[in-house]
């Protein structure tokens, strides 16, 4: 297929292109700069021309849903102070709430202890 040729397109997304190529031209853009960004529009919106495996859907809704499930939990523990990563996350997390976690872990001497101490603390916690 030669650069530039629209056969991998839909009707649906020819159809679209020629509406944004129109309303452009309507405000005074120059025909050629019309239609390149119709064609823009329409592969930034729809991905491109027509994919193999005929509906384009790349997920099946059941795992869709399940990784949104999973991506709303990960939000939550974030959002607790549960970074993903322990290791890394705990020296970008703030004193306060380092020692919010010592405490919900009940680590002894946990207020006199200094940042660089409450990770190390933490770490061996588990």
């Amino acid at each position: 297929m030669p650069l530039g040729s629209k056969a991998k397109y839909t009707a649906a997304q020819k159809r679209k292109a020629a509406r944004i190529e129109h309303s452009y031209e309507d405000k005074g853009v120059p025909k050629a700069e019309a239609e390149a960004r119709a064609w823009a529009t329409v592969n930034k919106q729809s991905g491109g021309g027509e994919k193999a495996g005929g509906s384009g859907q790349r997920k099946a809704p059941a795992k869709k849903a399940e990784d949104r499930q999973a991506s709303a939990k990960r939000a939550a523990a974030s959002r607790e102070g549960h970074p993903r990563n322990s290791r890394a996350a705990l020296s970008a997390q703030t004193k306060q709430s380092l020692l919010k976690e010592a405490r919900a872990k009940d680590i002894p001497g946990r207020s006199s202890m200094r940042k660089d101490e409450l990770i190390e603390a933490l770490k061996k916690a588990g």
